[in-house]
């Protein structure tokens, strides 16, 4: 389903996870952002570029490599397609396929495209890097800790931040990499709203928002939930602990594994590799 809408930026919602898909309609490019989930909702979002483009070249964008956000790669061939370095050497990208496989057999799914790991054309190395399409500067920043290879991308024309899996309106951390570059890529997603004319922030999973105070809440939503994790590991605190672990939306199997995943991460990270700074 359609979740947002404007003449330049259209924000697609699967029932999957409330995992997000974006195509932005720029001067030269049309840029479609990790189609996904079901056959039907990636043919919406095929449907809706064909409407719109034109005779735009398209570029197909990943903000990271969770076979979530790649499920969707065969199914628009003719793109360009941008991404991370981390994403390009990925070291699991035969089980990101597996993955999509499993699902799609596990619920009896067929798919008019092949299931492939995304092959970059334009490859993103360094906070800062800008790509520019004809009269469009696309503008890329590292954004690792949920996962290694994560990308925020800012369109200062449209206003627009593409943030992966992070700063949900519900989501709390996920970190699958790293804790310490979890708090950092926040507090570097701060700085990007501050810095750019950002007037629209789009998450992987969950709603947009057009508020700058709801921007601010869910960053600091973000780093509140991670400093009393800190807090909990180094005095160990379990009662706090399994507190933080209650907080997550949608409560279960998956997101308590998900916190136990999170301590073990930042237990490491914070004891293990000695530091220890309260």
């Amino acid at each position: 389903m359609i979740q947002y809408s404007n003449d330049v930026v259209t924000v697609f919602q699967s029932a999957l996870f409330r995992t997000t898909s974006t195509v932005i309609q720029l001067e030269e490019l049309i840029l479609i952002v990790d189609p996904n989930w079901l056959p039907g909702e990636i043919e919406e979002i095929q449907a809706h570029v064909d409407a719109v483009r034109g005779d735009k070249a398209c570029y197909l964008l990943f903000t990271h490599g969770d076979y979530d956000h790649i499920i969707g790669y065969k199914a628009f061939p003719d793109a360009k397609t941008i991404g991370s370095a981390g994403l390009s050497k990925h070291p699991k990208k035969e089980h990101k396929l597996k993955l999509i496989r499993d699902f799609d057999a596990t619920y009896y799914v067929t798919r008019s495209y092949p299931v492939e790991f995304p092959k970059l054309d334009i490859v993103i190395e360094h906070d800062g890097q800008q790509v520019t399409i004809g009269s469009t500067t696309l503008t890329f920043y590292l954004a690792p800790g949920h996962t290694e290879d994560g990308l925020f991308t800012v369109i200062d024309a449209a206003g627009v931040l593409v943030a992966g899996d992070y700063l949900s309106d519900f989501e709390l951390p996920f970190i699958y990499h790293s804790a310490l570059a979890y708090e950092n890529t926040i507090r570097k997603a701060a700085g990007i709203v501050r810095d750019h004319p950002i007037q629209l922030l789009i998450p992987g999973h969950g709603q947009h928002t057009t508020s700058h105070t709801e921007m601010e809440r869910r960053v600091n939503m973000a780093l509140d939930h991670l400093e009393r994790m800190k807090q909990a590991i180094l005095t160990g605190d379990e009662l706090v602990l399994k507190e933080l672990e209650q907080e997550h939306g949608f409560l279960s199997e998956t997101t308590m594994e998900c916190h136990k995943d999170n301590v073990r991460i930042m237990r490491q990270e914070l004891l293990e590799d000695g530091v220890k700074e309260v």
